[in-house]
Order: structure tokens, then sequence, then C-alpha cells
């Protein structure tokens, strides 16, 4: 199964039988021809419309019978809503899910292992690729992020959760089990990145990271790799019967995915901030294939194209799984944790194990 994206401009997507017609328009500025191009159905599993293209009622329909689901981006690639299949019927894994959220102490200890398998992730990949270089003092500043990720990591194992209740709202909340969690996520991000930055091989600019909006080329790359992740988990925690928005280390909020963003904690670094690196040291994506506007940096519609390209392909690597030891694409990977964690809040495992990457 893949995903289907539409990156070209007022494109059209349309059912013809047991296929998907995609017709692009003739694009003038690049003198690039109008064409058709025929999908399988069968082996879509998602479409991602980046932009201002259409997708046909017929199409959506037969989409969603056969369980797949459409994602809309803005041009800038950033989420804008989704149509998916119909809840799962499993209202077993939402009361566990709900009664797990209601228990203080259960909530700040599950929001740990997500947490706990993030930060085990980012330390792997910065010792991980510290071995191949040369420089001396570039090597320094990288171990020197990972010893800092490394040092936070026993705090986040042996975190003590001090009450049975959530806290309360007059007490600041970097007092609470859960607030120091949160930060010592927030210390680990920050080492992490900084170490990150050294690994770029372009003279692109890069301080930390900032969301909101991205202001250089690689939070530009960053956020838009984000997005795509979470179209994916979000596709995973429905399809294991969860309720996307009732999370356990993120704050719920009206419209925000908290169960989705934490399930997404642990696969950031070995799927997008991997990407992210091999794009820019192989030098995939260029300086030129972004587009800045007040200080504001989005990839340019070549070089979203470029991006996809090796984020399906990452996807699509296989890896051993370590926690089931049998070899699972990242794609498959993302479903597994998902039911990995409903089979531990429905009891059928005594504990939620992350996926932490060699």
């Amino acid at each position: 199964m893949t995903t289907l994206y539409l990156t070209e401009p007022y494109s059209t997507v349309r059912k013809d039988g047991e296929s998907l017609i995609v017709k692009i328009p003739e694009n003038k500025e690049s003198g690039q021809a109008a064409r058709s191009v025929r999908v399988p159905m069968m082996k879509v599993d998602q479409v991602v419309v980046l932009g201002n293209s259409t997708v046909t009622t017929p199409a959506l329909l037969a989409l969603l019978e056969q369980q797949a689901e459409v994602c809309f981006c803005d041009y800038w690639g950033r989420f804008q809503g989704r149509l998916a299949p119909s809840v799962s019927k499993n209202v077993y894994v939402r009361v566990a899910q709900f009664e797990a959220h209601a228990d203080y102490r259960r909530r700040v200890r599950l929001a740990a292992r997500f947490v706990r398998g993030k930060l085990h992730n980012q330390r792997t990949l910065l010792l991980r690729s510290n071995r191949s270089l040369a420089d001396g003092d570039v090597a320094e500043a990288i171990a020197r992020a990972a010893a800092t990720i490394g040092a936070i990591i026993p705090g986040v194992d042996g975190l003590e959760v001090e009450q049975d209740g959530p806290p309360d709202p007059a007490r600041p909340q970097q007092e609470s089990a859960l607030g120091a969690l949160q930060g010592m996520e927030g210390a680990a991000g920050a080492a992490f990145f900084k170490g990150f930055g050294h690994l770029l091989k372009q003279p692109l600019e890069f301080t930390g990271r900032k969301r909101r909006p991205p202001t250089d080329p690689v939070n530009a790359l960053l956020s838009f790799g984000y997005t795509l992740l979470m179209n994916h988990v979000l596709s995973a925690v429905q399809i294991a019967g969860f309720d996307p928005y009732v999370g356990y280390l993120h704050s719920e909020g009206y419209g925000k995915p908290a169960l989705a963003l934490d399930l997404m904690e642990e696969l950031r670094t070995p799927i997008v901030d991997s990407v992210v690196l091999t794009v820019i040291n192989k030098q995939i994506v260029r300086p030129s294939h972004f587009d800045e506007q007040f200080g504001v940096y989005q990839l340019t519609q070549a070089g979203r194209k470029l991006f996809l390209q090796q984020f399906e392909q990452r996807l699509n690597t296989e890896i051993k799984h370590p926690i089931f030891g049998y070899k699972a694409t990242y794609r498959r990977c993302i479903e597994l944790q998902a039911r990995l964690l409903a089979k531990f809040l429905t009891g059928e495992v005594p504990v939620y194990r992350p996926l932490q990457i060699r």
C-alpha cells in the first residue's frame, strides 16, 4: 500500500473502474504538457492533497469504501483536515483509553514511555551519525549533545508521580510530575537540535527548532515532514480503535489530536529527522528549493516532490522490529506501535514499549 500525493496545482482525481485517474493540467511556467496518470485503487491507502487540487465525489466514496483516507494540506504543506473512514467499532479500546487518561498516575507513567522512546532515538541518531565524522570539534559537540540527552533519560525512567490527581491549576505547571516530564523533554530537545545542527553539511541557517512559522530552510523541512508523519499516525491510532483527541503527554485542546501527537514523539527522529539529514547532506534539496516571504521559509513545488520521494522511501525501509523481532517497514511500525498501545491499555500486555532504534 502507498500514499498518493497530489503536488501539481489544479490536478483532478476521478474514479475509472478500479483505478484512479489523475489529470494534471499544462504548466506553462515549467513547460510541462498536460497528462493523465492511472493509479490502481487497490494500491492506495492514503491520498494527500497539497494545495488546489480536486478529488471527485465518486473517487472519495470509493476510497472510503476501501478504508483509505484523504488528507488536505494547503499549498505550503500545513495540515488543514482529513476525510477518514468510519470510526473503529472497538469501543473497548476507547473505554480503556479514557480510563487511563482519568487515572493521573497511569497517565504520567504512560507519557513517560513516549518521552523515553523519543529521547532514546534522538541520542541514537546523534551517536550513530557521529561515528563517521572526521572533524574533531564537531564530533565533540555532538557527543556533548548526546551525553546531555543520556543524562536526562534516567530522570524520565525514575519520574515519581507525587499525587493521584491532576495538579492544582493555581500551582505552577512545572511543579507537577507531568510538568517536570515536559521540562525534561524540552531540555533534551534543545540539546538534540543543537547537535543536529552540527550534522548538517550544507551552509543552511539553523539555530534550533522553530515551529510556527519556520524561519529557516531546515525548520521548513522539519515542519513539512512532521505534518506528513502526523497524517500516518492519525490513521494508525484510528485503525487501532482510539480517539485521537485524548492523549497523555500532550494536553487536550479543541481539534488537537493529542494521542496522535503522543505516539508521534518516538517516531519523529527515526523517520522525519533522518530524512531531513539525508536530503540536506546528499544535496537532494538545495537552497534554491525554498521560497522565503517575510522571513518565513517553505519548500517550492519542486522541493516538495524531492522531499516526498525520500519520505516515502524511508517509510518503506525495513528494519528488524526491536520488540517483535521480525522485519517491518517504518510504515508498518507506526501501526504496530498503535496496536501495541491498545493491547497495553486493555491489559493484554503488561507494559507499553516505545519503538527504540538500535
